[in-house]
């Protein structure tokens, strides 16, 4: 790699220190701008920060540790740091309507193990989103603690309809008698009907654990219904739709508030990620917005106008389509399987993942319109994008001039325009 042509929009973006001290790191972090900005990124669980989300990772908070909680920390001089997270957690309360926020947990990950310490013991029995349906690996995977801690049993979804089926959660909380039931994925297209598993969770005597990380966004927005009336703890990213840093926050009523402030810490975290948690707030903030309202409802109209264009182009949309910011696909029909497509979509500049499809071995892709939308793409562009990835796995369009139309393509919508 060569960074001549990059010093100076290095110096610009805030790398010419790293190019002036660490040569090699810096060449490593110009060739992932450059692939970021000639490359579509469709990975739904991705998105790009704003500018003033990178500043404050990039704070001096990120030299505090500030172990503990605002007025309550194992180290000295957290004056500032307390401000910063009081402002994080107030932001988040109101921006969700929640009665309080933990925003410490490290990632979505971290933020689902902390809700079930909070609630479970080992070996509880939890009713979660089988894998093969879109369910997360802290759903009960058995390489993941969850599957190890716990006794997971797995809900599914219509074979005809693709719709999670209800009747079959009832009978299941009926049979097993779970501690807790979690309703989230992260390849559901379609809304959750969260008062619905309220419902069956109260009538088994169970806890409500709503895995919102790829929601939350929406649900910022005013595009996605809240989880927060519903569940007992809803758990989430800072990042994806949101467009924060990549992180994670839990929200509670006030009767679990310290019981999950415990579970994050002592129990499963140590200090603060101060930098990050000041980046979470400038997240929260933008979200509260008008202007990130209309982003959210974009995000939407795009993933419906992708899913539209890719039906029409042979793929097999699961559900039919969309409500959210993701779609999943089965592009059988144009004579390739998933993780063939995933391929070559890739040298095609299309970047995004394959994920499993419910009732069958068989891999699928799945999409997202979240950084695409930040770019500022509509659904014309959804459009194009639908048709040009299908004449790719078709064959009709080589690599070499399917990645020349993407780089024209984004050099019209770039990530961070100067």
């Amino acid at each position: 790699m060569s960074v001549t042509h990059d010093v100076l929009e290095a110096d610009d973006s805030g790398l010419g220190v790293l190019l002036r001290q660490d040569h090699e790191l810096a060449e490593i972090l110009l060739a992932e701008r450059r692939r970021q900005s000639t490359t579509l990124q469709l990975i739904a669980a991705e998105n790009f920060t704003s500018p003033a989300v990178l500043a404050a990772l990039g704070s001096p908070l990120a030299n505090k540790y500030a172990e503990g909680y605002p007025g309550a920390r194992h180290h000295g001089g957290c004056e500032i740091a307390d401000v910063a997270e009081r402002l994080a957690v107030e932001r988040a309360r109101t921006l969700f309507g929640a009665e309080h926020a933990n925003v410490q947990s490290h990632s979505g990950s971290s933020a689902v193990l902390a809700a079930y310490a909070a609630l479970l013991r080992p070996g509880d029995t939890v009713l979660a989103l089988g894998l093969p349906y879109g369910g997360h690996l802290t759903h009960g995977s058995p390489a993941n603690f969850s599957g190890r801690w716990f006794d997971f049993v797995g809900y599914g979804v219509d074979a005809e309809t693709g719709l999670i089926d209800h009747d079959q959660v009832r009978t299941l909380a009926r049979t097993h008698r779970p501690k807790a039931i979690v309703c989230g994925s992260i390849a559901y297209p379609r809304h959750l009907d969260y008062a619905a598993f309220r419902e069956v969770a109260d009538e088994v005597g169970a806890y409500l654990i709503a895995d919102a990380a790829h929601p939350i966004g929406l649900v910022a927005g005013g595009a996605a219904p809240s989880p927060v009336p519903y569940a007992d703890i809803v758990c989430a990213t800072t990042h994806k739709v949101l467009r924060g840093p990549r992180g994670g926050m839990i929200l509670c009523g006030s009767d679990l508030a310290e019981r999950v402030d415990r579970a994050v810490f002592p129990f499963t975290q140590g200090g603060a990620q101060m930098h990050t948690i000041a980046a979470k707030a400038v997240a929260f903030g933008e979200a509260a917005t008008p202007a990130f309202a209309g982003y959210a409802h974009q995000v939407v109209a795009n993933a419906r106008a992708l899913a539209a264009q890719l039906a029409a182009e042979g793929l097999v949309v699961t559900t039919g389509g969309t409500d959210t910011h993701l779609l999943t696909v089965d592009p059988a029909p144009l004579g390739v399987d998933g993780r063939t497509a995933r391929g070559r979509l890739a040298a095609a500049g299309i970047v995004l993942d394959c994920c499993a499809l419910p009732h069958g071995d068989a891999r699928g892709l799945r999409l997202g319109t979240a950084a695409l939308t930040t770019q500022g793409m509509g659904e014309r562009e959804m459009r194009a994008v639908a048709t040009l990835l299908a004449e790719v796995l078709r064959g009709g369009t080589d690599a070499v001039t399917a990645r020349d139309d993407v780089r024209h393509l984004v050099a019209e919508f770039p990530p961070y325009p100067e």
